[in-house]
């Protein structure tokens, strides 16, 4: 008898008849929260290249058989627009992090930011965040940050290619204002009772919602936040590009939003840009 190859069906039972699927994660979800929106637990699904859950845009979801051919969807180049909130930073680089304001209130020209971006273009090598998922001795690296112990071991490096880098626009907006926008981005993040989520006390999220309520409702100052769309190769970090320009400018920064606009490929042709096997 003619063995069966096995079909993974949706709850209507019909089969699955697309590889991929590109989906707009919301904010505050997990890849896999995002996933289980869509797609039911019979379905056999998984995600190629992640996002940080306050961050938003496509994420390219495997389906049936083609989860076992992850890898040729790793290397996929991607489109972000970002916000980059100068004057604060956190220890993770956006806004679901423990925040700390500089001691200075920052102006800058668009002639200054164009120049910082500019100087981002090309392959760099960079540390990994301490806020990621790279293992280091099987454990990853968020949980070393989490226990306190990142100091005691080497962070690793890899390379990350920014092709284009254009800025958008800039705007001031109040301490007010900034208080309100962050607060209500941090209640999209989930509750969880997982005990894997033990340590970082569910995202730490009581922790940083009372220290941004406390550092903003104390300080009325105005801030600047800058509009930038990043064209990257994959594995690049919108968090720590926001980091670094902020260490440019003579402050500190962090990544305000994250929007991923585009994945597939990114390629130059007599200096016209163009993309392929978008998705």
């Amino acid at each position: 008898m003619e063995k069966k190859t096995p079909t993974y069906i949706t709850e209507t039972r019909k089969p699955v008849t697309t590889p991929t699927k590109t989906l707009e994660k919301k904010i505050g979800q997990t890849p896999l929260q995002a996933i289980r929106e869509f797609f039911p637990n019979t379905i056999k699904a998984s995600y190629a290249g992640r996002l940080d859950p306050m961050a938003t845009g496509k994420l390219l979801i495997l389906l049936g058989e083609e989860t076992k051919k992850k890898e040729r969807y790793l290397e996929l180049d991607k489109e972000y627009i970002v916000e980059i909130l100068l004057d604060i930073e956190t220890d993770t680089g956006d806004i679901l992090g423990i925040p700390k304001e500089a001691l200075q209130q920052t102006k800058l020209s668009n002639n200054i930011i164009q120049k910082a971006l500019y100087d981002e273009i090309g392959t760099h090598t960079r540390e990994y965040p301490h806020f990621s998922s790279k293992p280091v001795n099987g454990k990853p690296l968020f949980v070393y940050a989490l226990e306190g112990t990142i100091n005691t071991i080497e962070i690793p490096t890899h390379e990350e290619t920014i092709y284009h880098i254009e800025f958008m626009d800039t705007r001031f907006v109040s301490s007010e204002y900034l208080a309100d926008h962050i607060q209500e981005k941090l209640s999209h993040v989930p509750r969880s009772t997982l005990p894997k989520k033990a340590l970082g006390a569910d995202f730490r999220q009581d922790e940083i919602r009372e220290e941004w309520n406390t550092l903003l409702s104390t300080n009325h100052r105005g801030f600047q936040i800058i509009k930038i769309r990043v064209v990257a190769g994959s594995g690049s970090y919108m968090r720590t590009l926001a980091m670094r320009l902020g260490e440019t400018f003579g402050t500190n920064a962090l990544a305000l939003s994250i929007h991923r606009s585009k994945l597939g490929k990114y390629k130059t042709f007599f200096t016209i840009p163009i993309w392929t096997k978008l998705y």
